[in-house]
């Protein structure tokens, strides 16, 4: 995988906390941790997606247990299909009592028993057909502000 943040834990600190949103669908931890997980786990769907031998095997090298990797390469790459990324949410909860740290819920989207339901698609506007270089010097000139004509005589 690439650079992470180390968060003064292990790295297996860092496989059980993605084994266990993937076994569990949410957790709350820190939102650090949180911000940490959401990558690895987008990774972790990404290859569930993917499907392949390989990929099966770099998800086994990373999460615990053969559920979890099971309920990786079947169920959510199968809600995940269509999804083109983002497959967690943060949402920030509260602030914990002992050391003040801010906590936070990451949940997988799309599934039952969501905290908050996914936003629709945006539409998008309406593409237009692009000018050609003549019409468009021609709009610029009608909305552009009269140029004032400098006279050569210094007046002093």
């Amino acid at each position: 995988m690439t650079k992470f943040r180390k968060l003064n834990r292990p790295t297996g600190h860092r496989m059980t906390m993605v084994s266990q949103l993937v076994k569990h669908e949410r957790i709350e931890t820190t939102v650090a941790k949180a911000k940490e997980i959401r990558r690895l786990a987008d990774n972790m769907v990404q290859l569930g997606k993917e499907g392949s031998l390989c990929a099966a095997r770099r998800a086994a090298a990373f999460v615990r247990g053969d559920d979890v990797i099971h309920k990786l390469f079947t169920e959510l790459a199968y809600r995940y299909k269509d999804r083109a990324g983002g497959y967690t949410r943060l949402l920030r909860t509260r602030i914990r009592v002992g050391d003040a740290a801010p906590m936070a819920y990451i949940e997988f989207v799309d599934r039952e028993n969501e905290l908050r339901q996914s936003k629709p698609p945006t539409p998008q506007p309406p593409q237009k057909a692009p000018l050609d270089p003549w019409t468009k010097s021609r709009l610029s000139r009608q909305f552009a502000p009269p140029k004032e004509e400098r006279s050569s005589d210094n007046e002093l």
